[in-house]
């Protein structure tokens, strides 16, 4: 039996089709809602900078703040993709991006720091689960030839949204004491766009078929193949077909341990070593970096400035990585980026001057985030329908654990080597990422697995 038989020729059609307005209104309405949690990460390392100033906070107060929002990430991200592959993509995205955005605004209200740490834990319940549900549904509507290209165009509205966030961090926040309560008010617009993307997006049909709703998944691939072409795009050579499994969607429990099974071992390690060390540097580096300007004796705005360059320098980044992708293949972008990270890394930690700290800045920014649309692209690849949003989920649970003890471990490298010792051990987690890279399973142009 093959995949096409099983599934009345579905994912056939869904790889040979062309880029299709359909198709961009997926990506565009999937993209905002990854804007939006870039956003609300991103205001994030603003705001503490702001708290740390006017609450009076330590070092390790301040990290807390982060580290309690990667908290909820870490287990949003391994109970989203669980949900993801058992009730279906589109209502899964739908339902985080309600439950962080409502818990965005409320912490605009609190009064303390115990009660901004509960609020920001469950703000990184939504995000987590949000942001390998979001990748793994865009991985599975887009045609096979240029799957990896749109996944990494998806991951380019988190600079939309950063940069967003930098602005945010700029104008609004030291405007006035109560700049950083706006910024969470702003930040609560994604509890509005839930609903648009609850009614406005079509369930995956891979999902959908996979489950036994064949009549609905024609729908939605008819309603794909009923939309016209963009530009001259045209349907690729066939892709490569993958046998099918005959059983039944694994339960819960046995999809977690199937990650571990001899066919997928190898490739979860190395995913998962690769989704630790990225988040752990780029966690650890960029919730920090306003705030280590400023104490370096940069004042808050001009410290916002500095941020707001080097977010600009994400776009170039992704764009890159968005044609290279599709050229050098997955792993070896992937691993060219992480290197590019790593050097980019020391010299930003030893920079001195202000044209040195926005060169190594700007560049540290625009490889780390090709990095990140690489290692996006290649992470639902690695897993068949049945396990693709838990395997995707549970690398990123993986990773957010990273992100929880970074932010707490930069005070204390920064009272025992400074600066230039937190960047050279960032720099050591990107080299790591790199070599765990060569693990993964290259498939560009290849079909999805359909199991």
């Amino acid at each position: 039996m093959t995949t096409d038989a099983a599934t009345g020729s579905i994912p056939a059609r869904l790889d040979s089709l062309p880029l299709t307005r359909a198709h961009l209104r997926i990506l565009g309405g999937s993209g905002m809602g990854w804007a939006l949690d870039a956003m609300d990460v991103g205001l994030i390392s603003f705001i503490i900078t702001a708290l740390v100033a006017q609450w009076s906070l330590t070092t390790e107060q301040a990290g807390w703040i982060a580290s309690a929002g990667f908290v909820g990430m870490a287990v949003g991200a391994s109970v989203g993709g669980l949900l993801a592959d058992r009730l279906g993509r589109r209502r899964v995205f739908a339902l985080t991006l309600l439950v962080y955005g409502v818990a965005t605004g409320a912490s605009a209200l609190v009064g303390g720091l115990v009660a901004l740490l509960i609020l920001r834990f469950f703000v990184g319940l939504g995000l987590g689960a949000e942001l390998p549900v979001a990748s793994t549904y865009v991985s599975e509507l887009a045609p096979a030839r240029i799957r990896g290209r749109l996944i990494v165009v998806l991951e380019a509205f988190w600079a939309v949204g950063w940069t967003a966030a930098a602005l945010i961090g700029f104008f609004v926040i030291p405007a006035s004491a109560d700049g950083w309560r706006w910024a969470f008010l702003i930040g609560a617009v994604p509890a509005v766009y839930a609903l648009v993307v609850r009614w406005g997006l079509p369930e995956s049909p891979r999902w959908l078929a996979r489950h036994g709703w064949h009549d609905r998944a024609e729908q939605v691939v008819r309603m794909l193949e009923a939309s016209p072409a963009v530009g001259r795009s045209t349907g690729g050579a066939a892709p490569v077909s993958v046998p099918a499994a005959t059983s039944d969607a694994p339960a819960p429990r046995s999809r977690v341990s199937a990650l571990w099974s001899r066919e997928f071992s190898v490739r979860t390690a190395c995913l998962w070593v690769v989704w630790f060390c990225v988040n752990f540097a780029y966690y650890g580096a960029f919730i920090w970096i306003p705030t280590l300007l400023f104490t370096q004796g940069h004042d808050l705005v001009r410290s916002f400035g500095f941020t707001l360059i080097i977010t600009l320098a994400q776009l170039p980044g992704y764009a890159a990585a968005a044609w290279l992708i599709e050229v050098w293949g997955r792993r070896v972008t992937l691993a060219v980026f992480l290197v590019g990270s790593a050097v980019a890394a020391i010299f930003f930690g030893t920079a001195t001057g202000e044209t040195m700290i926005l060169a190594s800045g700007m560049a540290l920014s625009f490889f780390n985030l090709g990095a990140w649309g690489a290692l996006y692209a290649v992470t639902p690849e690695m897993y068949p329908t049945s396990l693709r949003a838990t395997g995707a989920g549970w690398a990123a649970g993986v990773g957010r654990i990273a992100s929880i003890i970074a932010p707490l471990l930069v005070p204390v490298l920064l009272t025992v080597g400074g600066t230039p010792l937190i960047f050279t051990v960032f720099s050591v987690f990107f080299a790591i990422a790199a070599v765990a890279a060569w693990g993964l399973v290259e498939a560009r142009g290849r079909a999805l697995d359909d199991r």
